[in-house]
């Protein structure tokens, strides 16, 4: 009996990371076909890195803002968090198509796992953000930006980038399973967005003043962007790197349970 159970439990096993791969497939592949979502995601950054390199140029010899050979260095982590920021609640205004065409209660109606409808749409947009954060680095290698801890510290990077296309993917998810709805979900990303531009992302916060300097200071996004930014243009710190990736990955994880409950809230209605 012991092993009939564990003959099944295997099975079982196999077929939900089969819908999952499948269901993570058919997510990239509307990615890809649509160029109208990602290509803002690239354009958009690369257009703020040229504009903000120019203007703030002069702002290196400032007393108090970081010691970086150009501006570049210093809004490398920002272009890329904001790119992958374009394109990461995706995955929630896909699920809120597919509840208003009707393919998801199709896929309810069918043996699929609930846990690979989410996977799905999560790997989408991390798939999506891997590459994204490919073009990006690359372009700014070719115009002179380095990263002082070298390939650990672009793996660091990476890796964030991911844990916060998921972690963005997951509040999305909510919205779209809450409200159903393509237009709700998209209403989220301004809100989104703006939490970069009030944040250590393109601008020190030892160099502002006011109310705008105390809420970058407590924007979680300056939590993450300072120990990036500081492995891109110090050098290597298993702190900044433990840091950056430990806040990401439970950011994330605090939304995928978010996300999780959602979908059993909505199964309950139905």
């Amino acid at each position: 009996m012991t092993t009939v159970t564990a003959i099944d439990d295997r099975s079982h096993l196999s077929t939900a990371l089969d819908q999952m791969a499948e269901l993570s497939a058919r997510s990239i592949r509307n990615s890809l076909r649509n160029p109208s979502g990602y290509i803002p995601g690239l354009v958009f950054p690369l257009m703020l890195a040229a504009v903000y390199s120019a203007q703030f140029q002069r702002a290196l010899g400032l007393p108090g803002f970081p010691e970086v050979d150009s501006f570049l260095d210093f809004i490398l982590p920002a272009s890329i968090l904001q790119s992958v920021a374009f394109g990461a609640t995706a995955a929630g205004a896909d699920m809120a198509l597919d509840i208003e065409n009707g393919f998801f209660d199709r896929l309810l109606t069918s043996p699929v796992s609930r846990a690979s409808i989410l996977v799905g749409r999560l790997v989408g947009s991390a798939v999506e953000a891997a590459l994204k954060f490919v073009v990006l680095l690359a372009i700014f290698l070719l115009f002179g930006a380095s990263v002082k801890s070298g390939l650990p510290g672009v793996v660091v990077l990476m890796v964030v980038s991911l844990l916060l296309a998921i972690a963005i993917g997951g509040i999305s998810l909510v919205l779209a399973l809450r409200t159903g709805s393509q237009e709700a979900v998209n209403a989220s990303f301004p809100l989104v967005f703006s939490t970069l531009f009030i944040s250590s992302a393109f601008f020190p916060t030892e160099l502002m003043n006011g109310w705008y300097q105390k809420v970058a200071e407590y924007n979680p996004v300056s939590w993450i962007i300072n120990p990036v930014r500081r492995l891109v243009i110090e050098g290597w710190s298993w702190t900044d790197a433990a840091t950056a990736i430990g806040l990401t990955a439970t950011l994330g994880a605090l939304t995928i349970t978010w996300a999780t409950f959602a979908l059993r809230s909505r199964l309950r209605s139905l």
